[in-house]
């Protein structure tokens, strides 16, 4: 191969990276229910909710960005939490509708050592997020990510958020133990918090 065909194909290669996270954003919808590797080892159920065995659980990336009030959010330092890691857009009907659950079971269960985090994508500005928080009385901090670089964070072939809304629970090891693909109801959020609340 020629000197001059290299650069050229690392350059395509790089924007197919880029095109193939963009259409993993575009979810936005409950049918899509994405795709995963064989090499997760994941117990899959209707295809939009996955759990991870205790000894198959991958590493979440240690993401960490300017928060949608300012302030600066890393989230290795949840490390010994759950978390429930939540990609949301001010622009998108199913977060709308998932975001009074998530709310009320992040009160519920702040003080038996659960966390929340929202990664706010693809809002072009802070304001419509800003309001989102307001009306749907979210009090947990989310990361502003307009353009979704916190979510390629995800290593290939880990449990990867691939639509929005997405949701990640991570164990107190800071491992992917739980992906949702889908708007989460009250009652699926509880039941996929409560086994991890109760790990040793």
């Amino acid at each position: 191969m020629s000197q001059s065909r290299a650069p050229r194909r690392r350059l395509a290669a790089l924007f197919a990276t880029v095109a193939a996270g963009a259409l993993a954003l575009t979810g936005c919808g409950a049918g899509e229910t994405g795709s995963a590797s064989g090499d997760t080892k994941f117990v899959q159920g209707t295809g939009e909710l996955t759990k991870v065995a205790k000894g198959d659980r991958k590493k979440a990336p240690d993401i960490e960005g300017e928060t949608l009030d300012g302030d600066t959010l890393k989230l290795k330092e949840y490390r010994g939490k759950v978390v429930v890691l939540n990609v949301w857009g001010s622009w998108c009907a199913p977060c709308r509708a998932e975001a009074p659950n998530l709310a009320k079971v992040a009160k519920d269960t702040k003080d038996r050592g659960v966390e929340f985090v929202g990664l706010n994508t693809r809002d072009p500005d802070k304001a419509p997020a800003l309001a989102f928080e307001r009306n749907f009385n979210v009090d947990y901090p989310s990361i502003y990510d307009p353009s979704g670089k916190q979510i390629l964070r995800f290593p290939k072939y880990s449990l990867s958020l691939q639509t929005i809304p997405s949701t990640a629970i991570l164990d107190r090891k800071g491992r992917i133990a739980v992906r949702a693909l889908k708007e989460l109801s009250e009652k699926e959020l509880r039941d996929a918090i409560e086994p991890l609340i109760k790990e040793k």
